[in-house]
């Protein structure tokens, strides 16, 4: 057969083993995710170049970031009724094509309004990949690999806040800032080319329910609407009313939404019953707080590192990069060997017990050296590994498979959410110390105090999690 027509799901004989295709498939699935998610903070180091070019201020230009996160979160409820509706693989490809599509379009961009529309055409493909991509991938892989090849690919949203940054200083070292955008169309390409010859066609449900318009209207606008004065609340030009507004009525109409989804005799858009079911709840608010953990400290980091340290954005990045070598490695002779032998509590748990102690010594940061802040980024990222991997296997394995679209974008969903508290929240925090204080090192060390108590927070709510090996 060709790879047009295979099936999904695990063949005859290899249900327990990865071979080499469902690797090299799980690797091109990973790299959409991997150009999505990383776009999201590519783009940051870049503000005040495209400030410049634009000759607008920095706060016209955050735009083009907000938009994309906005368009990123509108668009993933709306992915697993897609997925269910056209078959996983299409809706992949066809979101890797709108997202180069608008990647092409937002290097061509002439003014900070025609950018911030681009990247809301580049953020609705961003937001369709990674539910896509890792909904076919545990269909495909099976109950019995779904673990390993998650201990493989779930790192790779947590890698985006840490490569970012140093990916977006290189190009801007070294090319014209249109290349933030354009470095997305050969990798989109080669992956859209090795997806059509490795992933199988997973076809289209046989009964799907009529797209919930209703739950679509109330859930998008709700989500981005909270985004919206989330971010609004940590930026530098903050506008409380608007921020204010935003909030309530983001809250009215998810409040709306959750009342509407309980109460339908029809599948909603997001099915909020998947989220408070044992052990799928358990699991859900480690990966929400671990988000929130890792996007805020990769909030805090860079800008200690070039406010209180004096460094450039470029050994700034080159700075975090352990966090992400910890990550790749915790993940690869970490998780890799133990997910499916080992109960998912005690990876969990172990994972959130090395980041508060990576975490202790950011509070002290006044007189933390060089190597030592190394030292526990490493180990930071060590530890952010064993967390995603074991959360996905307990949804994934949990669930039945014709609800593997949905659970995979609300696991999007609660991720982008808590990246944006977490980071929202500290942002906020950190302004009212540095305007209290010009003790920079002692501002920051104390928004670290509230990421370490974010991560004691999940490790106690690790402890619900399953105490069974998945092999048992």
């Amino acid at each position: 057969m060709t790879a047009g027509t295979r099936s999904a799901g695990p063949a005859a004989g290899e249900s327990d083993r990865i071979g080499g295709r469902l690797l090299a498939m799980s690797l091109v699935l990973v790299l959409g995710t991997f150009m999505a998610s990383l776009d999201s903070t590519i783009v940051n180091v870049g503000l005040r170049t495209l400030s410049v070019e634009f000759g607008a201020s920095v706060t016209e230009v955050q735009w083009a970031s907000t938009a994309y996160l906005l368009a990123v979160v509108a668009a993933a409820p709306m992915s697993g009724w897609l997925a269910e509706r056209f078959g996983a693989r299409r809706v992949w490809l066809a979101a890797v094509a709108v997202f180069l599509a608008g990647s092409l379009a937002c290097a061509l961009a002439w003014s900070t309004t025609s950018l911030a529309a681009f990247r809301v055409l580049q953020g609705f493909g961003g937001g369709l990949l990674p539910p896509t991509g890792q909904a076919l991938l545990a269909r495909v892989a099976g109950k019995s690999r779904t673990g390993r090849i998650m201990s493989i690919v779930g790192v790779v949203p947590m890698l985006a806040p840490v490569f970012g940054p140093l990916a977006g200083g290189t190009l801007l070292e070294v090319a014209d800032w249109s290349w933030l955008f354009l470095v997305n169309i050969p990798v989109g390409l080669v992956a859209m080319l090795l997806a059509v010859w490795l992933v199988p066609r997973v076809p289209a449900a046989e009964q799907v329910s009529r797209f919930d318009l209703r739950g679509a209207m109330l859930l998008s606008p709700g989500l981005a609407a909270v985004l919206f004065g989330l971010t609004d609340i940590g930026s530098e030009d903050r506008n409380p009313p608007a921020a204010v507004t935003a909030l309530l009525v983001g809250a009215g109409l998810l409040t709306a939404f959750l009342v509407h989804a309980l109460r339908s005799d029809r599948m909603p858009l997001v099915d909020p019953r998947l989220l408070s079911t044992p052990p799928l709840g358990a699991a859900v608010l480690a990966l929400f707080v671990a988000a929130a953990s890792v996007f805020g400290t990769m909030f805090l980091l860079p800008m200690y590192l070039q406010s209180g340290r004096g460094l450039s954005a470029w050994d700034a990045g080159l700075m975090l990069a352990p966090q992400g070598v910890g990550a790749v490695l915790g993940s690869l002779l970490v998780v890799k060997p133990l997910i499916d032998r080992v109960a998912p509590r005690t990876i969990v748990v172990t994972g959130f017990a090395l980041i508060i102690a990576a975490t202790v010594p950011f509070t002290q940061l006044g007189g933390l050296a060089d190597g030592w802040l190394t030292a526990a980024l490493f180990v930071r990222g060590v530890g952010t590994s064993m967390i995603a991997s074991p959360v996905m296997t307990i949804v994934y394995t949990g669930v039945d498979q014709e609800l593997l679209p949905r659970a995979s974008s609300a696991l999007s969903l609660v991720n982008y959410v808590g990246g944006a508290i977490g980071t929202a929240g500290l942002a906020v925090l950190l302004e009212v110390r540095l305007a209290a204080t010009d003790d920079v090192a002692a501002s920051f060390s104390e928004a670290f105090w509230c990421v370490l108590g974010l991560c004691v927070l999940a490790f106690a709510g690790a402890l619900r999690l399953p105490r069974t090996a998945p092999s048992r």
